[in-house]
Protein backbone atom coordinates (compact mmCIF):
# COMPACT_ATOMS: atom_id res chain seq x y z
CA UNK A 1 0.00 0.00 0.00
CA UNK A 2 2.73 2.27 0.86
CA UNK A 3 4.15 1.96 -2.18
CA UNK A 4 0.68 2.36 -4.34
CA UNK A 5 0.57 6.27 -2.08
CA UNK A 6 4.15 7.54 -3.30
CA UNK A 7 4.31 9.66 -6.25
CA UNK A 8 7.37 7.76 -7.63
CA UNK A 9 7.48 3.38 -6.60
CA UNK A 10 10.33 3.73 -3.78
CA UNK A 11 13.08 0.89 -3.27
CA UNK A 12 11.96 -1.93 -0.92
CA UNK A 13 14.59 -0.82 1.45
CA UNK A 14 13.29 2.50 1.59
CA UNK A 15 10.16 1.43 2.98
CA UNK A 16 11.56 -0.83 5.66
CA UNK A 17 11.41 2.04 8.43
CA UNK A 18 7.81 2.81 7.76
CA UNK A 19 6.72 -1.21 7.57
CA UNK A 20 8.73 -1.83 11.29
CA UNK A 21 6.54 0.87 12.34
CA UNK A 22 3.21 -0.34 11.15
CA UNK A 23 4.03 -3.91 12.54
CA UNK A 24 5.12 -2.64 15.39
CA UNK A 25 2.02 -0.80 15.77
CA UNK A 26 0.20 -3.77 15.03
CA UNK A 27 1.91 -5.75 17.88
CA UNK A 28 3.52 -8.09 15.50
CA UNK A 29 7.25 -6.49 14.83
CA UNK A 30 9.26 -8.91 17.25
CA UNK A 31 7.37 -11.63 16.54
CA UNK A 32 8.52 -11.06 12.68
CA UNK A 33 11.32 -9.26 12.93
CA UNK A 34 13.90 -12.11 11.65
CA UNK A 35 11.64 -13.29 8.95
CA UNK A 36 10.53 -10.17 7.48
CA UNK A 37 10.74 -11.66 3.46
CA UNK A 38 9.23 -14.83 4.21
CA UNK A 39 5.53 -15.44 3.04
CA UNK A 40 2.62 -14.03 4.91
CA UNK A 41 1.20 -17.69 4.81
CA UNK A 42 3.71 -19.55 7.60
CA UNK A 43 2.18 -17.06 10.27
CA UNK A 44 -0.37 -18.00 11.94
CA UNK A 45 -3.77 -16.91 11.89
CA UNK A 46 -3.85 -14.92 14.31
CA UNK A 47 -0.53 -13.27 12.94
CA UNK A 48 -1.95 -13.13 9.75
CA UNK A 49 -4.86 -11.10 11.17
CA UNK A 50 -2.36 -8.72 13.02
CA UNK A 51 -0.70 -8.01 9.30
CA UNK A 52 -3.43 -6.82 7.43
CA UNK A 53 -4.42 -4.74 10.34
CA UNK A 54 -0.30 -3.41 9.61
CA UNK A 55 -0.79 -3.20 6.11
CA UNK A 56 -4.11 -0.98 7.32
CA UNK A 57 -2.02 1.23 9.66
CA UNK A 58 0.38 1.78 7.00
CA UNK A 59 -1.69 4.27 5.38
CA UNK A 60 -2.12 6.19 8.62
CA UNK A 61 -6.07 5.98 8.81
CA UNK A 62 -8.29 7.98 10.91
CA UNK A 63 -10.82 4.89 11.01
CA UNK A 64 -9.86 1.21 10.66
CA UNK A 65 -13.08 -0.62 9.39
CA UNK A 66 -12.57 -4.27 11.07
CA UNK A 67 -15.46 -7.12 9.61
CA UNK A 68 -15.34 -9.70 11.87
CA UNK A 69 -11.98 -9.73 13.22
CA UNK A 70 -11.19 -12.36 15.38
CA UNK A 71 -13.56 -14.58 13.29
CA UNK A 72 -11.92 -18.69 13.34
CA UNK A 73 -9.00 -17.44 15.44
CA UNK A 74 -8.51 -19.71 18.85
CA UNK A 75 -9.17 -17.52 22.31
CA UNK A 76 -5.69 -16.67 23.01
CA UNK A 77 -4.98 -14.95 19.42
CA UNK A 78 -8.50 -13.15 19.90
CA UNK A 79 -7.51 -11.77 22.85
CA UNK A 80 -4.42 -10.44 21.32
CA UNK A 81 -6.40 -9.00 18.29
CA UNK A 82 -8.84 -7.35 21.07
CA UNK A 83 -6.40 -6.03 22.81
CA UNK A 84 -4.37 -4.88 20.02
CA UNK A 85 -7.66 -3.12 18.94
CA UNK A 86 -8.33 -1.39 22.69
CA UNK A 87 -4.86 -0.19 22.42
CA UNK A 88 -5.30 1.18 18.70
CA UNK A 89 -9.01 2.63 20.04
CA UNK A 90 -6.70 5.69 21.28
CA UNK A 91 -5.20 6.91 17.97
CA UNK A 92 -8.12 5.80 15.73
CA UNK A 93 -11.86 5.40 15.45
CA UNK A 94 -12.27 2.07 15.04
CA UNK A 95 -15.46 0.65 13.82
CA UNK A 96 -15.62 -3.39 14.05
CA UNK A 97 -18.38 -5.63 12.46
CA UNK A 98 -19.40 -8.60 14.65
CA UNK A 99 -22.05 -11.12 15.26
CA UNK A 100 -19.78 -12.03 18.81
CA UNK A 101 -22.24 -10.37 21.33
CA UNK A 102 -19.27 -11.19 24.32
CA UNK A 103 -16.49 -9.52 22.16
CA UNK A 104 -18.89 -6.30 21.72
CA UNK A 105 -19.16 -6.46 25.27
CA UNK A 106 -15.84 -6.85 25.93
CA UNK A 107 -14.23 -3.75 23.74
CA UNK A 108 -16.91 -1.30 22.31
CA UNK A 109 -17.18 1.96 23.77
CA UNK A 110 -20.28 2.13 21.45
CA UNK A 111 -22.61 -0.22 19.80
CA UNK A 112 -25.09 0.13 16.49
CA UNK A 113 -27.45 -2.93 16.58
CA UNK A 114 -28.44 -3.53 13.22
CA UNK A 115 -31.41 -6.44 11.60
CA UNK A 116 -31.54 -6.51 7.82
CA UNK A 117 -29.79 -3.61 7.23
CA UNK A 118 -31.76 -1.39 9.47
CA UNK A 119 -30.16 0.46 12.52
CA UNK A 120 -32.37 -0.40 15.30
CA UNK A 121 -30.64 0.95 18.22
CA UNK A 122 -27.25 2.95 19.05
CA UNK A 123 -26.02 3.70 22.27
CA UNK A 124 -23.17 3.57 24.48
CA UNK A 125 -22.21 -0.34 24.97
CA UNK A 126 -23.24 -0.37 29.01
CA UNK A 127 -26.38 0.84 28.26
CA UNK A 128 -27.14 -1.17 25.05
CA UNK A 129 -26.36 -4.38 27.07
CA UNK A 130 -27.25 -3.53 30.14
CA UNK A 131 -31.12 -1.61 29.26
CA UNK A 132 -31.95 -1.49 25.80
CA UNK A 133 -34.67 0.59 24.87
CA UNK A 134 -35.90 -1.14 21.54
CA UNK A 135 -37.60 -4.60 21.87
CA UNK A 136 -35.68 -6.49 19.32
CA UNK A 137 -32.34 -5.37 20.71
CA UNK A 138 -33.20 -6.66 24.26
CA UNK A 139 -34.57 -10.06 22.12
CA UNK A 140 -31.19 -10.46 20.82
CA UNK A 141 -28.52 -9.49 23.40
CA UNK A 142 -30.67 -11.97 25.43
CA UNK A 143 -30.28 -14.51 23.17
CA UNK A 144 -34.10 -14.77 22.25
CA UNK A 145 -32.83 -14.81 18.73
CA UNK A 146 -29.49 -14.74 16.90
Amino acid sequence: MLREQARRKPRRGALRPQVEEALAHAGLLEEVKDNLDAPALRLSGGQQQRLCIARALAARPEVLLLDEPCSALDPQSTKVIEDLIVTLREELAIVIVTHNLQQAHRIADHVAFMYLGELVEYAPAQTLFANPKQDRTREYVSGAFG
